[in-house]
């Protein structure tokens, strides 16, 4: 199981630091992916949920890459990595509202809350109508530590 945290969280919601580059940072060295909101303005790149809020460089996105599964919150973003994604594949990008299911660059299968179960998949925030993750390939959450706590109990 992959376990993503939403925005930097993991234990709860805390949105006046989710995007946030320390949190985000602090967040992957606790042992967990992270799915984050970039936006692509005016040739920068920013993180920010609704709106940008903190610019970011490349390069770190370039260091953070093998653990960053980026949402793309406007479709400059969407082109931007898709363009740089030529040749290579660095960063796992995706852009969705609210569909089923959509495919992240890399192949995985991106499945909107309430929509599950879909066989190796990533669910996402599955608290919010208790879905089924059983078949699932990870989870992506506010709360991802509770659900890999729970899975070191088993067995």
């Amino acid at each position: 199981m992959r376990y993503i945290s939403h925005r930097g969280n993991i234990n709860g919601k805390i949105e006046s630091v989710e995007n946030h580059p320390n949190y985000i940072y602090d967040t992957i060295v606790n042992g967990y992916d992270v799915e984050i909101d970039v936006w692509y303005i005016d040739g920068k790149l920013w993180l920010g949920h609704d709106e940008p809020q903190y610019e970011i460089e490349l390069e770190w996105l370039i260091r953070q890459s093998h653990f960053l599964w980026i949402h793309c919150k406007n479709t400059e973003a969407l082109s931007y990595f898709s363009q740089y994604n030529i040749g290579n594949d660095t960063f796992n990008f995706f852009w969705h509202e609210e569909d089923t299911a959509t495919l992240t660059s890399k192949g995985y299968i991106w499945v909107y809350p309430g929509k599950q179960p879909i066989e190796g998949s990533i669910a996402v925030m599955p608290e919010i109508h208790n879905d089924d993750i059983s078949g699932c390939w990870g989870i992506c959450s506010d709360y991802v530590k509770k659900y890999k706590d729970e899975e070191g109990q088993v067995g």
